[in-house]
């Protein structure tokens, strides 16, 4: 099985998807693999499986953030989350 390095600049929605299916929650320390690169440089990464590859995402700010939105706009925009017959009880604070 190939082992992809893949940076949060170079994800695809198809690996965003993966990511925001394992981590739902966000990954913690013990989801964080840490190697050796090719210039010998210590990386960081989470690790998400497909059929035919292990990709490796660099761990950044901007990947957190990036899953954070992804996983927002998948939420905001979701209609199968809506029941449109169901009626709202107005009394009724799930918050």
């Amino acid at each position: 099985m190939k082992r992809i390095i893949i940076d949060y600049a170079k994800l695809t929605t198809d690996i965003l998807d993966l990511l925001v299916e394992k981590y739902p929650d966000g990954y913690g320390f013990s989801d964080v693999i840490t190697f050796k690169n090719a210039k010998g440089e210590s990386i960081k990464a989470v690790e998400v499986k497909t059929e035919d590859a292990i990709f490796l995402v660099k761990i950044s700010s901007k990947l957190e953030q990036t899953m954070e939105d992804y996983a927002d706009d998948e939420d905001s925009f979701d209609s199968d989350d809506f029941d449109l017959d169901t009626e709202i009880d107005e009394n009724q604070n799930d918050f």
